[in-house]
């Protein structure tokens, strides 16, 4: 394979880490690896991915297509998860415990269906509770603030986006001392260290992949990092005390604000300048925190995954 092609296909690969594995997503396919807590040994999944912007040409345009990626990771990330749970025998006990009188309904009543139901609801709260913890909380914490301190009204943006920063900041510390959360990290890791290994044209072995970073420019957490000092920026220039339209101005923009970011993330992962350092450097450091070192046993399993997805792709030659 040409350097020129590899370079073109390293950088439509995407992943993350899941319950005991990791997923790889390509173009057109996702291969998950995830290792047996109880027999140790390592099941593969692969499917195709649907976009949402192979549905219409108006999802692929600058910008709206960051919404619709968003949309994307959002539903196949809580699929995989599940499925994970499931390949990783950690819900064994779950399933052979008695279950109840509303689990059987559920069943009888959608089927085989429950389970997208199930992700498309997640993925409903999950956008909520997002909203509501990083829109919305901050301007009523900015707003207490402001009238405390007397801030000026062209400061209150400042005030939002800093404690917006803050929540995230806190949110992620306090997670990152959760034991299993610390082990998704290392997942993580492996996630990025592999990737790192195939964009370098490195062949995919343990011992190669252990020599890469465990930080990428194109990471979620960049992401998220990007949306915060981005929403700071736009927030500055919508100016009124009253709380109530400034809420909803939060709640509206969060598309847009989002279609923005993702220009920038793609960016980052296109271009090595100063400036694509500069707007990338918040989110590596992040990143010290939300991925580990990983065990040889967690890139193993990343490897394996991002070998399957570039093997039905035709992009990968034993």
């Amino acid at each position: 394979m040409s350097d020129k092609k590899c370079e073109i296909i390293a950088k439509s690969i995407g992943g993350q880490a899941v319950i005991e594995g990791v997923m790889m997503r390509g173009k057109s396919m996702y291969c998950m690896a995830v290792r047996n807590v109880n027999t140790k040994e390592i099941a593969i999944e692969k499917d195709k991915v649907k976009y949402l912007g192979s549905r219409a040409k108006i999802l692929k345009l600058p910008f709206i297509r960051g919404i619709a990626s968003f949309v994307d990771s959002l539903v196949l990330g809580m699929k995989i998860i599940m499925k994970s749970a499931t390949l990783s025998g950690i819900d064994e006990d779950v399933e052979n415990e008695e279950k109840s009188k509303l689990d059987i309904w559920l069943k009888n009543k959608f089927g085989e269906k429950l389970t997208d139901y199930i992700i498309y609801f997640s993925v409903f709260i999950s956008i909520i509770l997002s909203i509501g913890i990083f829109m919305v909380l901050p301007v009523w914490v900015s707003s207490f603030i402001a009238k405390f301190f007397k801030v000026s009204l062209s400061g209150i943006g400042v005030v939002e986006g800093i404690v917006r920063i803050l929540i995230f900041l806190g949110y992620i510390f306090i997670i990152s001392k959760m034991k299993d959360v610390q082990r998704l990290f290392k997942y993580h890791g492996a996630e990025h260290k592999t990737i790192n290994c195939f964009e370098s044209g490195d062949d995919l072995t343990i011992e190669n992949v252990k020599k890469h970073t465990r930080l990428h420019k194109r990471c979620g957490t960049s992401f998220l990092i990007i949306v915060m000092i981005v929403s700071m920026i736009v927030f500055m220039f919508l100016r009124t005390d009253n709380v109530t339209l400034r809420v909803l101005s939060r709640v509206i923009l969060v598309p847009f604000i989002a279609g923005i970011s993702y220009e920038i993330i793609k960016l980052a992962g296109k271009c090595d300048n100063i400036f694509v350092k500069i707007i990338s450097a918040p989110g590596m450091a992040l990143q010290k925190v939300t991925t580990k070192e990983p065990e040889d046993e967690m890139i193993e399993t990343a490897i394996l995954s991002l070998k399957g997805v570039l093997e039905e792709e035709g992009s990968y030659d034993e």
